[in-house]
């Protein structure tokens, strides 16, 4: 479920035509214009250099977005590139601190500049960490999607404390974030306050871009970018912590009519040259908005994916990705999901709005939130981290009946449930037995969502979703209890009690 694209008001056409004025003032290509340019691409020589105190950095990546070449002993690099490409970057090596801005936003790029000659140098300082980030953690927070300064409230006091007291639990591990896209609900004059929010939040933050990043007035799909453009940089790039490869693509298509999920055949050039520099079998996570499979139709009874919901052509995306150990993050659905398919472990987030701040869950009952993974070597371990919410609330317990398909059988919401999960429930500590998984409507979301509710916006609805436990009880029950361990032997449990105690909204 999701909105239509905005209409392209005259007001945000306005926003967008003074950061084009800034960014000529900048030196920087035109929002508007660079991309989809029909005029010739004039060639450009980009040399550079890598370097941490002083001494050049050797087999650094560095990229213009189609180009990928390697550092030299002395950090030095030559790239042929030319004035259609925005950026020259580099993929951050372990070890060094990512560059960033001050207010925390990844700072590893520089726009493409030529002089009169079709000449261009740049340099890139890198920081050596005080420890090995062997051991580290990353945060994912999928579709923040502020419209208002209302909602852009409501993600400051409830969900920016919730990721400082996330970190501060995590302790000496280094950790980055990242948004993975609708970083705005189709406000990009609301991103300095989102960039405000991630220094609040005193960690590295990498920014994916989603359908409501989007300049939807533009003639192309590189055009629709733009407005990202301009405050974050590049749409594709990679960086490496540890031992781990980390890779955000842009898997948003615009063609002038509407949006569908699909990585371009100049990524996936790019991609596999990104690839060649990475081991078999190491850990490669890949960061985009769209998920490239979701569920959600099949759920809903439909032959397939709709497009707007998966990336189409996601089986180049898979066969890239097959020689190594791989994990697919993503946002876009305001669901939480996990897909195995293809060798690839795609965890689908639930939203850090909920139901687009109109209430404190999305609409398939997963609580606003997001994703906490902690990496020990080549090992990663994740959970999912509800805001204003204990890390072990993990799951929302129904009374008898509160599912009207099934009204012998009280029911759980197990959010961050995958195949490797168990479920069993008990009554007056007597262990009954697992519960069974079906495809069903969360309760507290069919309350909050079904009909013309909320008032905000009306084509909010409760999804289907498959990470519901059924039993069977006695209308007269004892105490009832449902416990769920996870993959890493973590169990939670919770009872009946608790959905009394969460049926409050913050709408």
């Amino acid at each position: 479920m999701h909105p239509p694209p905005s209409s392209f008001d005259p007001s945000r056409r306005q926003f967008l035509r003074r950061l084009a004025g800034t960014g000529a003032a900048l030196g920087l290509p035109s929002v508007l214009g660079w991309a989809g340019a029909t005029s010739a691409a004039t060639p450009v020589r980009v040399r550079g250099r890598v370097q941490a105190d002083g001494e050049g950095v050797a087999d650094v990546p560095v990229s213009d977005g189609r180009h990928v070449v390697d550092t030299a002993a002395d950090g030095s690099f030559e790239l042929r590139s030319s004035t259609l490409q925005p950026f020259v970057y580099l993929s951050v090596p372990a070890g060094y601190r990512i560059p960033t801005r001050p207010t925390g936003v990844a700072d590893f790029y520089r726009p493409i500049a030529p002089d009169k000659d079709g000449e261009m140098e740049v340099q890139f300082d890198l920081t050596p960490l005080p420890q090995s980030d062997e051991r580290h953690a990353f945060l994912v927070l999928a579709d923040p999607q502020t419209q208002t300064e209302a909602d852009m409230r409501q993600f400051r006091s409830g969900v920016v404390p919730a990721v400082e007291d996330t970190v501060s639990a995590l302790g000496d591990r280094p950790v980055f974030g990242l948004t993975c896209g609708d970083i705005t609900f189709d406000s990009p004059e609301l991103y300095p306050q989102y960039e405000a929010a991630v220094e609040t939040m005193g960690v590295p933050f990498f920014q994916v871009l989603g359908n409501h990043d989007m300049d939807y007035g533009a003639p192309s799909d590189d055009g629709s970018a733009a407005p990202y453009r301009q405050q974050f940089g590049p749409t594709y790039y990679s960086f490496d912590r540890g031992a781990v490869h980390y890779v955000v693509l842009d898997d948003v298509f615009w063609n002038q009519r509407e949006y569908f999920g699909h990585v371009n055949d100049d990524q996936l050039t790019w991609l596999a040259a990104d690839l060649e520099r990475v081991e078999a079998g190491r850990p490669v996570v890949v960061f985009q908005h769209i998920p490239a499979y979701s569920t959600l139709s099949i759920r809903e009874g439909e032959d397939r994916p709709e497009a707007t919901e998966s990336v189409t052509n996601r089986s180049a995306l898979y066969e890239l990705l097959s020689p190594y150990d791989a994990h697919l993050c993503s946002g876009h659905t305001h669901e939480h999901e996990h897909v195995l398919r293809e060798g690839v472990h795609e965890h689908i987030h639930g939203a850090a709005c909920g139901a687009w701040w109109t209430a404190d869950i999305c609409f398939d009952g997963t609580p606003r939130g997001y994703g906490v993974y902690e990496v020990d070597g080549p090992d990663l371990r994740w959970r999912y981290q509800a805001a204003g919410h204990d890390p072990d609330y993990q799951l929302r317990v129904y009374e008898r009946g509160a599912d009207p398909t099934a009204p012998d059988e009280f029911v759980a919401n197990v959010w961050d449930w995958d195949p490797a999960w168990t479920v069993t429930w008990s009554e007056d500590g007597v262990r009954r037995g697992p519960m069974a998984r079906r495809v069903g409507r969360d309760p507290r979301a069919v309350s909050l969502f079904e009909g013309d509710q909320p008032d905000r916006f009306s084509w909010i609805e409760p999804a289907k979703t498959g990470h519901l436990f059924y039993a069977p009880v006695a209308p007269d029950h004892g105490r009832l209890r449902v416990e769920a361990t996870d993959r890493f032997g973590r169990t939670y449990s919770a009872p009946l009690a608790d959905a009394a105690s969460d049926s409050g909204s913050d709408r």
